[in-house]
């Protein structure tokens, strides 16, 4: 028990974790409109999926929008973000992202040789869903619960054959869209973790 514990702090260190450093998360909002806007490709993709289940060509297009437009958008960092990411967050993003793209690879590359596009995209549901649980070091807890809905409709739509997948869909659609809102109104975190001195002295009569 010890040495796993031993293990894992080594393996946090080595990413930057300060031990007793409070995570303070400062890219919240940019976060939240990317889930809004690819719950949004989502739907549309669904909508116009036709026999993809969803539109391959709308999803790969709206992604790429999206990357170029929102997350690669140094005016849209400026604006929404409250400050830079710590260097072990940058390296949680990291890791998160290769883990998606395994998952992605491993469990929905099987099913490309025969079209099963409903596997296809249900197994990309639930890597993005099982990729949010480390995104909580850099987003915070609300990526837990996230991460939790996703992976847990993912798996419903992989038991439940005959349910037609557009309910999956939607329900992917609906959960990244009320947590991207969520983000989206996150307030600046920096502000509420005034001082206690600076309190004090704020709350002193002259």
């Amino acid at each position: 028990m010890k040495k796993g514990i031993g293990m894992i702090s080594t393996l946090l260190k080595s990413l930057g974790y300060v031990k007793g450093e409070p995570l303070t998360f400062l890219s919240k909002r940019i976060c939240g409109l990317w889930l809004v806007w690819i719950a949004a490709v989502i739907l549309v993709g669904t909508l116009f999926g036709g026999a993809q289940m969803i539109s391959m060509p709308i999803f790969a297009t709206g992604y790429f929008l999206g990357f170029a437009f929102i997350l690669a958008n140094k005016r849209v960092y400026k604006k929404l973000a409250f400050g830079r990411p710590s260097r072990f967050q940058n390296r949680m993003t990291v890791i998160s992202i290769f883990l998606a793209v395994l998952l992605l690879i491993g469990m929905g590359g099987p099913f490309f040789d025969s079209h099963q596009y409903r596997m296809i995209w249900l197994a990309a549901f639930l890597a993005f869903g099982i990729h949010f649980f480390p995104f909580a070091a850099v987003h915070g807890k609300i990526m837990l619960p996230l991460g939790a809905l996703c992976s847990a409709n993912a798996i419903a739509g992989m038991l439940l054959p005959n349910v037609p997948f557009p309910i999956f869909a939607y329900g992917d659609v609906t959960v990244m869209g009320i947590f991207g809102i969520i983000l989206l109104r996150s307030k600046n975190p920096l502000a509420m973790e005034k001082p206690a001195s600076e309190t004090l002295r704020a709350d002193k009569p002259c």
